[in-house]
């Protein structure tokens, strides 16, 4: 586990619905990808069920059988890019299938993915703008739109501890492909799309990533027009290592003869203590409590 995810904000910023085993199935071909490596179509991207199964957690029983299934599915998905083609720059968009072909490998419980040749270029690291995270955040999240969430979130801090984003609620579905087969908006109904796409999605975010993230609803007369994300790190922690609360200074007497306390030693626990307040946002109080217990 620790691998790193590289992918292009242009693509994070794309409209597309995938289910949550398709984006883990892309995640395990781009963490594939050496830095500086130049990707074609020829580039094979070969998955193994085993591997499918450990980084997620999921069942191993039917694992190749699933794999297969989803390999399925995502050859059929497409992505909508909103950027003009490097070919054609008067055009504005293009819309391109994710692979161009899955080539199965059943005596290896394995699938083999070549990416299609229009987001080949917002999966290789040959443009400026990208979204880096650890695939140790996403493995355990249960919302597929957790997994959006936790991308645009990166896109958007672009970098920086913490941001407001405020964002139109109809672009927000337009990002999350949440439109029906007539063209009109799904969860037209600001409670129920807070409730099966925002709070799920927000949880695993909160729950499982190295973010934390909160929202509310913005009116325009007398209804919701947009959203406002607020959006900080956590900790710079690595994934599944929690911080250590460090030790107060020894209240045992000092059997040492004429010494006293470290007076800089205090000063510097105590001075920790206070960003790890600021950055968990609780009173340096909880922080002291546990250790004047100790002291007791």
């Amino acid at each position: 586990m620790g691998e790193l995810i590289v992918k292009s904000n242009d693509v994070i910023e794309a409209s597309y619905r995938l289910t949550l085993n398709e984006q883990r199935l892309i995640l395990l071909c781009i963490q594939q990808i050496k830095k500086g490596q130049a990707i074609t179509q020829d580039t094979k991207f070969i998955v193994r069920a085993s591997d499918f199964s450990s980084t997620f957690g999921v069942s191993e029983k039917r694992s190749y059988s699933d794999l297969k299934d989803v390999a399925d599915t995502l050859f059929e998905r497409r992505v909508m890019i909103y950027k003009p083609d490097k070919d054609i720059p008067s055009s504005t968009s293009t819309k391109t299938r994710w692979v161009q072909a899955v080539t199965y490998i059943p005596n290896e419980g394995a699938v083999c993915l070549y990416f299609g040749l229009k987001v080949l270029p917002y999966i290789s690291m040959l443009e400026g703008n990208f979204t880096r995270y650890n695939i140790e955040y996403v493995a355990s999240m249960n919302s597929v739109y957790g997994l959006r969430f936790y991308e645009l979130f990166k896109c958007w801090l672009m970098g920086d501890k913490s941001k407001i984003k405020t964002i139109p609620l109809n672009e927000l579905k337009d990002l999350l492909a949440l439109k029906d087969t007539k063209g009109g908006y799904q969860y037209p109904s600001i409670k129920d799309f807070k409730l099966h796409v925002i709070d799920k999605g927000l949880d695993d975010v909160n729950q499982h990533t190295d973010l934390q993230a909160a929202y509310e609803t913005k009116k325009t007369g007398r209804r919701i027009t947009d959203l406002e994300f607020t959006i900080k790190l956590k900790s710079d922690t690595k994934p599944k290592q929690e911080t250590k609360r460090p030790a107060l200074p020894d209240a045992k007497p000092n059997t040492k003869p004429a010494s006293v306390p470290d007076e800089r030693e205090s000063k510097a626990d105590l001075e920790h203590l206070k960003k790890l307040a600021a950055l968990g946002g609780v009173p340096l109080e909880t922080l002291l409590k546990p250790a004047k217990k100790a002291k007791a």
